[in-house]
């Protein structure tokens, strides 16, 4: 075993980091120790409208996200967001 692997705990008792790689490939960590019950709340509740969106606007929409790697509702709900808010400070296009 390597010095760099002496002082490891392995579930897999491999000798090499690729062993290690190949045996959790091939398992899970529910197969070993003790499974206790684990409880925690989540809340799946998100609140969403829809709205009908010209196609036009839509495509061009999706090439904007696309540039700037985000999804396109991220992108509308950002313009959006900064459009109201401008609204709301009284500002006009």
């Amino acid at each position: 075993m390597s010095s760099a692997m002496a002082n490891r705990s392995s579930i897999s008792n491999a000798e090499r980091y690729q062993d290690i790689g190949d045996y959790w490939d091939h398992h899970d960590a529910t197969e070993s120790g003790e499974q206790e019950p684990a409880e925690f709340d989540v809340n799946l509740v998100s609140e969403r409208h829809y709205f009908a969106i010209d196609h036009e606007l839509c495509m061009r929409i999706r090439i904007l996200a696309e540039r700037r790697g985000i999804s396109d509702e991220t992108l509308v709900n950002l313009f959006l967001r900064e459009r109201i808010e401008e609204v709301d400070r009284g500002r006009r296009p």
